[in-house]
């Protein structure tokens, strides 16, 4: 695995290659950007923002979306993936906002993770983006490009990249290093065809060696 002092030459690397790396999902509030990323799991975010402006436009308030028809959230948002399940989160997590939250999006992940359809890196987004708190979100760009870098052990859980990221990543990098590590995966080293070729990283990259030498 790498040590902290390659892992932190890594990143500044993928730093270098994409310093305007942010969250792509758009939202105007804690409360839309909560709604989208329980939108985005298993889902893209670009699939997520051509829905959520009218899903917004008619419903810009937990107040407005807990009281919204089911039906009528569910044909706002059938383009995306797992859209049934989704509607009834979203409406059931503006429910609890007012019930229990007074109808803002609380800040701790305790709280956050007690929403339906929120899991932990839906907090961790929520967190780094919303409120600036220190947190690493490993969606499946992290932990691929985590695992074949061997930042972490390949057959490590998602909880054990994030730990393994925040101990080799100075805390107040952590919300910059997961847009920046997303971006990456995202746009270079990519599932099916990573850009190897061109790729800076090569050189500490035994994964991406070993496909060069195959092709």
């Amino acid at each position: 695995m790498l040590s902290k002092e390659k892992t932190m030459e890594a990143i500044q690397i993928m730093y270098d290659m994409f310093p305007e790396a942010a969250c792509e999902l758009t939202h105007k509030s804690p409360f839309q950007l909560l709604i989208a990323v329980i939108l985005s799991a298993q889902a893209t975010d670009v699939s997520v923002n051509k829905a959520t402006p009218a899903l917004f436009a008619a419903y810009p308030t937990p107040e407005a979306l807990a009281a919204a028809p089911i039906e009528d959230i569910i044909q706002k948002i059938k383009t995306i993936g797992l859209y049934r399940n989704k509607a009834k989160n979203i409406k059931a997590c503006a429910a609890q906002l007012l019930d229990q939250f007074d109808g803002k999006v609380p800040e701790t992940r305790e709280e956050l993770v007690s929403l339906p359809g929120v899991g932990r890196k839906t907090a961790n987004v929520v967190m780094g983006d919303a409120f600036g708190e220190p947190a690493i979100a490993v969606d499946t760009h992290v932990e691929r490009v985590s695992k074949r870098l061997r930042i972490c052990k390949l057959d490590a859980s998602v909880m054990e990249v994030e730990q393994t990221l925040m101990r080799k990543i100075p805390k107040e990098l952590w919300v910059k290093t997961h847009h920046t590590m997303i971006f990456f995966g995202r746009y270079h080293c990519l599932a099916r065809n990573p850009k190897c070729d061109i790729c800076p990283l090569l050189y500490m990259c035994q994964e991406g060696k070993t496909r060069m030498n195959t092709k």
